[in-house]
């Protein structure tokens, strides 16, 4: 069927294209298991975008379902349909590696509001690639290193079996100094834990390191603290999170978790951040809003500085990273990933609501272990 428009649409038309002089092309989980994350990076980065007053920046959001196949084939006709000028949203490290080399490759910039895997940050880095959240072994690091000053000196780990799991227990037993009671790696999507748990239950481990995002570490979390084991529980934000822990609730009351943010984090513009995301969407913003809003920040600093189409002199402008992160400081290491402070932080109830409350730094001025392989 032929469409026709009149005259003043084409010409509303025309403005916009105008207008929107950058093109970004936001592929991201919003259905199925995960989509709560890609929910919170997409809001987060559109509440910046909006809240900078811009009209000169348009973005193209689609769902990528958590599969890898669909991430390519969007990706493939962003670039070259769409025409994106930037890259950015993928929450699952699986999805990253099939999409990011690729799109750097073709010379589009791809900025990382999640996924952060090990391969990206070493001899896969690549001067168009920007993580804005961290390197996947980060948050687990820091969980190694609050491990040690809690005194456990004997962990159970365990995590899904793909990219970000494997970085997750990597990076603990990289930082916690104690021995390891078993090591176990479980299906990516499970949410039956009974054999798990039951083997946790029979280490003898003094403490339980587990990375299971979102609704696999739910359904954990629920069906630990059904089972009456009682040892502590360390893990990293992700299980941890502001969207996770309402469908948690009481179990997970009192656990220790690692984060680079959080909603009483004392920096200029955070609580400001807060306010407006609660204000806009009516709930609290999670870890993954506030690093989609650090990412339209940074991309919004840069277009300041530098036309995208000016390839070096945007790079250059990104790796600057003059913007106010919600974090506090931030810096690029040489791998184009964060130098920045993780936290230490509790599970608590404030009113009807589970949220986190800050204890302290795990570690300070952090960078990642991979930047020495990165021959930019």
């Amino acid at each position: 069927m032929t469409r026709f428009l009149c005259a003043t649409a084409l010409a509303a038309l025309a403005a916009t294209a105008a207008a929107a002089d950058t093109k970004v092309g936001m592929i991201t989980t919003l259905s199925g298991g995960g989509a709560g994350l890609g929910i919170d990076v997409r809001d987060g980065f559109m509440l910046a975008i909006e809240r900078s007053g811009r009209d000169d920046v348009e973005v193209v959001i689609r769902d990528d379902q958590r599969k890898p196949d669909v991430a390519v084939q969007l990706a493939d006709e962003m670039i070259q349909s769409e025409r994106v000028d930037v890259l950015t949203g993928i929450i699952f490290s699986n999805l990253a590696m099939a999409v990011i080399p690729s799109a750097t490759a073709q010379g589009k910039f791809y900025l990382s509001p999640n996924a952060g895997p090990s391969a990206m940050a070493g001899r896969g880095c690549h001067e168009n690639y920007f993580n804005v959240a961290w390197q996947n072994d980060n948050l687990h690091e820091a969980a190694g290193a609050y491990a040690n000053e809690a005194g456990y000196a004997n962990s159970f780990i365990l995590a899904p079996n793909y990219p970000a799991g494997q970085d997750a227990l990597t990076g603990y037993k990289r930082f916690f100094e104690g021995g390891i009671a078993d090591e176990v790696y479980t299906q990516l999507g499970q949410t039956d834990y009974a054999a798990e748990i039951a083997q946790i239950r029979a280490s003898g481990a003094d403490s339980v390191f587990f990375f299971l995002p979102g609704g696999m570490g739910i359904s954990f979390l629920k069906q630990y603290a059904d089972s009456g084991v009682d040892i502590p529980v360390v893990g990293p934000a992700f299980s941890f999170d502001q969207g996770i822990l309402q469908a948690v609730g009481e179990a997970a009351l009192g656990v220790v978790n690692t984060s680079q943010w959080n909603k009483d984090l004392d920096v200029p513009g955070n609580a400001e951040f807060v306010e407006a995301f609660e204000a806009a969407y009516g709930r609290l913003p999670s870890l993954y809003a506030s690093q989609g809003y650090d990412t339209a920040n940074l991309l919004l600093s840069a277009l300041d500085a530098a036309d995208v189409s000016d390839a070096d002199a945007f790079r250059e402008a990104l790796r600057a990273a003059d913007f106010q992160s919600v974090r506090g400081d931030f810096a690029f290491g040489p791998n184009h990933h964060p130098v920045q402070t993780i936290y230490a932080r509790e599970v608590v109830q404030e009113g009807d609501v589970f949220t986190n409350r800050l204890i302290g730094p795990a570690l300070e001025d952090h960078s990642d272990a991979y930047a020495a392989e990165c021959g930019m």
